[in-house]
């Protein structure tokens, strides 16, 4: 997997193609919280499921399907007054980017078993062609040790670069205006 800082950091560089207006604090950190939940399946590791099965460490929570539900009830608990009108769309369009953001980023990386993008109506697991993200340790003990500061600094490449260029590019579109 992507650390828990590369995905937090895509989200906030999606949340700066939204008006200010839009992108305030509550939402950024809703939308760091859609881009780092689907790992909350590694409990399953102490639950003795299995890592391929549908439950299992980048299954159903880091598909497609997930991403959708999960971009729905978020919108629906955090954005009551707006969800039954029209402008609930760019809530549930963020956090759904936010939230398939995840399965993407994990599906760049060196390790582990691919991600169930297609879950629950294909299981099986997939990664990118091209996997230039270093896998990330499960744990905090282990992520703080050399093999952590790997996986940073080919996240700061892989993620940190083209998030800060797409924020400057936005803000140049903004500029333009």
């Amino acid at each position: 997997m992507a650390s828990a800082f590369g995905h937090a950091f895509a989200a906030v560089a999606i949340g700066n193609s939204y008006a200010k207006n839009t992108a305030n604090l509550k939402f950024l950190l809703l939308g760091v919280f859609c881009s780092v939940f689907p790992d909350a399946d590694v409990i399953t590791f102490n639950l003795g499921i299995d890592y391929l099965s549908f439950w299992g460490h980048r299954g159903f929570t880091h598909s497609l399907v997930f991403a959708v539900l999960f971009s729905f009830l978020i919108t629906f608990l955090f954005y009551r007054k707006d969800f039954f009108k029209g402008i609930a769309w760019k809530y549930v369009l963020f956090f759904f980017v936010c939230t398939a953001s995840h399965g993407f980023f994990d599906a760049l990386t060196s390790g582990g078993e691919g991600v169930a993008f297609f879950a629950p109506f294909d299981n099986d697991r997939y990664f990118l062609p091209w996997r230039p993200i270093k896998v990330s340790p499960i744990g905090a003990g282990r992520f703080f040790s050399e093999w952590g500061l790997k996986v940073l600094l080919s996240e700061l490449i892989w993620i940190g670069v083209p998030g800060l260029i797409y924020m400057y590019l936005v803000r140049l579109a903004r500029k333009g205006r």
